[in-house]
């Protein structure tokens, strides 16, 4: 069992990562004591995990209670937030009751924030089953739900008092958003770690296989680094954007084409060689660096190339939507760019220069 501390204060917590932790008495302990605890799943997630999640909490719980939330970001909603609460309500679950995410990123940003806001806060425990929320999504403490104008817009930081990855559930994930989970693991390279980078490189056939000990790996020092980001800024006020790197270009496709059309990492992949890009084009970056990265993503199964998602003008949709992005300031865009390999700064762009750059990456 390999455990990654985050570090913060009175709200730090562990990421305990490791092959069937989940039905280890051990893992659940440290966690505070209450009569109730009320499991958060998707109906995907559910049949898969469920019961053995709720026979090991109901040694330590004397009513667990479950929350079936449809599946996919498309839900990641006012509507379906209102599920989780009134699972709280209709059971009478009150201010020590501890709620489990069972499930990948959007069930654990909507539990987070269900948490963050049912009486004002309550305990909550991050139980991520895809490999993008076990090394992104999980960690960190940002939760939200999507508007139609934006993703992630509507949120709270509210950090978690334990992560559970289990990388026995990977077995069970599709090819696709196994795929997609790389591509958040991707970006830890370049904006913090080249050498972890270049050990993805040469190892990306077998995480795709599925081996695992590279997926430990992976997942482990993904988890160290963004530990070590959020450690120095919590709540984003600097250091800690560079962890989008590639989502500004990537939030807009998701929205652009609809919640759920392109997956989370998917957007991500394609944003990243759009960042690159503009990096290249302001002098940042070289070429072999933008090749490097697109190959890398390309040979993980993922898209290289941006959507078109406004066939009238398709960069100018991409600017509006951008401009609704949480790292903009005043209607000013501001990116995660590459100043050199393994290191990420903030910086806005001229508009024209975003054109070019949208109008070469996208299909």
């Amino acid at each position: 069992m390999e455990t990654v501390q985050i570090d913060l204060g009175e709200r730090s917590y562990p990421i305990v990562i490791s092959q069937n932790v989940m039905d280890l008495r051990q893992t659940w302990a440290s966690l505070p004591k209450s009569a109730a605890a009320l499991i958060v799943t998707n109906d995907v997630v559910a049949p898969l995990y469920l019961a053995r999640l709720k026979q090991i909490l109901s040694q330590q719980y004397a009513q667990v209670h479950e929350v079936v939330l449809p599946d996919g970001e498309a839900h990641k909603d006012w509507q379906t937030l209102n599920l989780i609460f009134d699972g709280l309500l209709s059971n009478g679950c009150d201010r020590k009751t501890v709620l489990f995410a069972l499930g990948g990123g959007v069930v654990g940003d909507m539990t987070g924030f269900a948490a963050a806001s049912y009486m004002r806060g309550v305990p909550f425990v991050q139980v991520p089953t895809t490999l993008l929320s076990q090394v992104d999504s999980s960690v960190g403490g940002k939760t939200a739900i999507n508007h139609p104008l934006g993703k992630n817009m509507i949120g709270a930081f509210y950090q978690p008092q334990l992560v559970v990855c289990d990388l026995a559930t990977l077995d069970t994930l599709p090819q696709r958003e196994l795929s997609a989970g790389l591509g958040e693991i991707i970006k830890y390279g370049p904006i913090a770690d080249m050498q972890f980078f270049d050990w993805l490189e040469q190892n990306i056939d077998g995480l795709l296989r599925r081996d695992r000990a590279l997926l430990a790996h992976a997942v482990k020092r993904s988890v160290e680094i963004k530990a070590w980001v959020v450690g120095q800024d919590e709540k984003e006020a600097g250091l800690r954007a560079i962890l989008n790197f590639g989502h500004t270009f990537g939030h807009a496709i998701e929205a652009g084409m609809g919640y759920g059309n392109w997956l989370h990492g998917e957007g991500v992949a394609a944003g990243m060689v759009m960042a690159a890009e503009l990096s290249r084009r302001l002098g940042m970056v070289d070429e072999h660096f933008v090749l490097r990265l697109r190959t890398l993503i390309e040979r993980a199964g993922l898209p290289v190339r941006g959507a078109i998602i406004d066939a009238k003008d398709n960069a100018g949709r991409y600017l509006e939507l951008m401009r609704v992005d949480k790292k903009s300031e005043a209607g000013e865009i501001r990116f995660v760019l590459i100043d050199r390999a393994g290191q990420a700064v903030m910086r806005s762009a001229p508009d024209a220069l975003v054109r070019e750059v949208i109008d070469c990456c996208c299909a």
